[in-house]
């Protein structure tokens, strides 16, 4: 007979194999394991290991065990319409699939006027103050994201003295204390020209680009953050994630 935690592994590597349990999410924790299979806290942790000496997963100390990008040519995921994923971060997304991350940032700048930008057949506007935000996104040593942000700064008065490696979206809620109603989003294409001025990514050929332009909504209608972002079609793929949203 199998042993027990070989079971419980095997069955957790068929949900990441299915597509389950997708590149950066948590595998079911220590407690999780005990809880749901009734087994002890050694035969958890044995699971738990196993799926990581497989290549499978990988613990971050005091995160939690992470699924690896295991997808063919390393292609990351983005899903839209995940308020968890929005929270997680860029950075911290690409830590827990395995990646070396690191930015450069290109401008760092306040705007007094404020700015205005059209999503999904609406306006949004963001009154000045405002952070400007430009910077490219690398995993590894290749860039992958050219982004640019803009964030309310008479909502989070300050906010230009942080790295910005950090989840703005948890600085938001935790250190701002402002809640978020919701996040609209769209997402296009264009094909990037080497050269050309949307060429912030050293590009040796024409390469297809996702552009997702998204606002961050608070519960009072404010305007907390607008982005415009290029992802490369050739490293990214899209997922979209829908909630039932069910009223009594």
């Amino acid at each position: 007979m199998k042993p027990k935690f070989l079971s419980i592994s095997s069955e957790i590597i068929e949900r990441i194999k299915s597509g389950e349990l997708q590149p950066g999410d948590k595998v079911p924790s220590e407690n999780d394991l005990i809880k749901n299979y009734k087994v002890s806290n050694t035969t958890a942790r044995k699971s738990l290991l196993e799926i990581e000496n497989q290549g499978w997963a990988r613990r971050i100390k005091g995160k939690g065990t992470f699924v690896l990008n295991r997808t063919v040519g390393h292609h990351l995921i983005r899903t839209l319409g995940s308020i968890n994923a929005t929270r997680r971060g860029f950075h911290e997304s690409l830590i827990a699939e395995g990646f070396e991350p690191h930015n450069v940032v290109l401008e760092k700048t306040v705007l007094d006027d404020g700015i205005s930008s059209e999503i999904g057949g609406k306006h949004f506007i963001m009154d000045g103050p405002v952070l400007k935000i430009h910077q490219l996104r690398y995993a590894d040593d290749e860039i992958i994201k050219d982004e640019i942000k803009y964030i309310s700064l008479a909502l989070c008065p300050k906010i230009n003295r942080m790295p910005t490696e950090i989840s703005y979206f948890k600085v938001y809620e935790n250190a701002y204390h402002l809640r978020i109603d919701e996040v609209k989003q769209t997402l296009s294409t264009e094909i990037v020209q080497p050269g050309s001025e949307l060429d912030n990514f050293d590009l040796s050929a024409a390469t297809p680009m996702f552009i997702l332009d998204s606002a961050v909504i608070c519960t009072d209608g404010e305007v907390v953050e607008i982005e415009r972002s290029f992802y490369r079609g050739d490293k990214y793929k899209f997922a979209i994630s829908a909630n039932p949203d069910y009223h009594d």
